[in-house]
């Protein structure tokens, strides 16, 4: 499959911008600039960004707790996903929702959700809705490794295969769930290997190879599209910052965190375009820096709009 320069380099700038993006948040989270919690997909981009930018435009996603990068990738106005954030009225949510809850439903991003899991039945749902009513369209579902022990995993596979429903379900295993090893809570090698159980197909692809993730699931939404039912792909990926900001990642070493930033996703997409001919060392730069600077607009943004007023305090939250 040959991927067309101007795609190739769009997926360089989103990459560059969640990465900035997630940078710029951690800042402010150290800062109590950002409620709740937060977590971050440093080391991750590669995935989410090329996954989403593989399925149509108007095709559904639905997305995890760590989802800046996947919803970045999807093609997001991120001076309105940083106002919420910043619990900014102008955020997508209204500044109600947060890292964890960003949806943009007229765009096809079905949300983010604090539920580990929760989004399998959500998006066996969507795709159900899809068939149905004979949309073409297709649901790209995010998911950890952790999540796969959920019961929510096996009970919607096991629907969503028997009825076939044009439904991806990609796992994006980073290796921990929380701070415990994949080899410490699953007695398979692979997520994907559990495929099998529910008669679909299911890949292991390499989540940091941003060229692979897109003709991976290219290939695959074309195959579930026609009316194949689900398909399970595990991308194998790593994040660099703990579980979430308060986690202090003892649980793991130095050496290993080394070894994974070797395999950066930006920087390995930075190199396959230089040696591809497709850019130069100045145009890649210039991506990377009008990337930071789009951050720091989106910033001066979020920091220009309204707090929600107290009227809305008790609009769209259920009582």
């Amino acid at each position: 499959m040959e991927i067309g320069r101007d795609i190739l380099i769009e997926m360089y700038k989103r990459m560059n911008q969640a990465r900035s993006f997630e940078q710029k948040v951690s800042w402010f989270f150290a800062r109590g600039m950002v409620h709740g919690t937060t977590h971050l997909s440093i080391g991750q981009e590669g995935c989410g960004v090329a996954a989403c930018m593989a399925i149509n435009r108007d095709d559904l996603v639905y997305l995890t707790h760590r989802g800046h990068s996947q919803i970045i990738g999807n093609g997001i106005n991120i001076k309105k996903m940083m106002a919420e954030l910043l619990g900014k009225y102008e955020g997508y949510c209204k500044g109600k929702g947060g890292s964890m809850h960003i949806a943009d439903i007229e765009n096809g991003n079905l949300g983010a959700n604090g539920i580990v899991g929760g989004q399998f039945s959500l998006a066996a749902g969507a795709a159900l809705t899809q068939q149905y009513k004979k949309t073409n369209k297709i649901v790209l579902c995010f998911f950890g490794d952790g999540a796969s022990n959920e019961g929510n995993f096996h009970e919607s596979l096991n629907m969503a295969s028997l009825w076939k429903l044009p439904v991806i379900y990609l796992c994006e295993n980073n290796l921990y769930g929380m701070s415990t090893h994949t080899s410490r809570h699953m007695n398979i090698e692979n997520v994907a290997d559990r495929a099998s159980a529910y008669g679909i197909p299911g890949y292991v692809i390499d989540g940091n190879n941003p060229i692979e993730v897109y003709e991976k699931i290219k290939e695959v939404s074309e195959y579930v599209r026609n009316g194949n039912g689900p398909v399970l792909i595990e991308a194998k990926t790593y994040r660099w910052l703990g579980h979430s900001k308060s986690d202090a990642c003892v649980y793991r070493t130095k050496e290993e965190l080394e070894g994974w930033k070797e395999k950066c996703p930006i920087k390995f997409m930075k190199n396959y375009l230089i040696e591809k001919n497709i850019a130069t060392i100045d145009e890649l730069e210039k991506i990377e820096k009008d990337a930071k600077a789009h951050i720091e607009e989106a910033v001066e943004y979020a920091n220009s709009c309204e707090n929600p007023p107290l009227s809305t305090l008790l609009e769209d939250v259920y009582i």
